[in-house]
């Protein structure tokens, strides 16, 4: 018998644990889509995200923001890569362009 997901809507939740709950909910059916097909979803669900910012509900715009976060996590599940070591690596010691806590990148330069 598969473990019914934890509620977590009364704590917070890891970007570890957010990814295990993805994988837990949607995995197997991330694999048969693929990448591909996954990363379409995603650019739809910009889209909305997009549409809920411009004239949304702060809830609406809650949800989309949910919406993208969970589908990026699928294509880094199918992709096999770690979320929380990805942005300890590139984001953990501050901004990956200058060094600093504080960005003081030119805002010319993405950073």
């Amino acid at each position: 018998m598969e473990k019914e997901p934890t509620n977590t809507q009364s704590r917070a939740l890891s970007i570890p644990d957010f990814q295990n709950l993805i994988a837990q909910m949607y995995l197997e059916k991330d694999k048969e889509r693929g990448i591909a097909g996954t990363f379409m979803w995603l650019a739809e669900e910009f889209g909305e995200l997009a549409t809920a910012l411009r004239s949304g509900t702060l809830k609406e715009q809650e949800e989309e923001f949910a919406d993208v976060l969970a589908w990026l996590t699928t294509i880094a599940n199918v992709a096999g890569v770690d979320l929380n070591k990805a942005l300890i690596d590139k984001y953990g010691q501050g901004c990956p362009g200058c060094g600093k806590l504080v960005c003081v990148c030119p805002d010319s330069e993405k950073p």
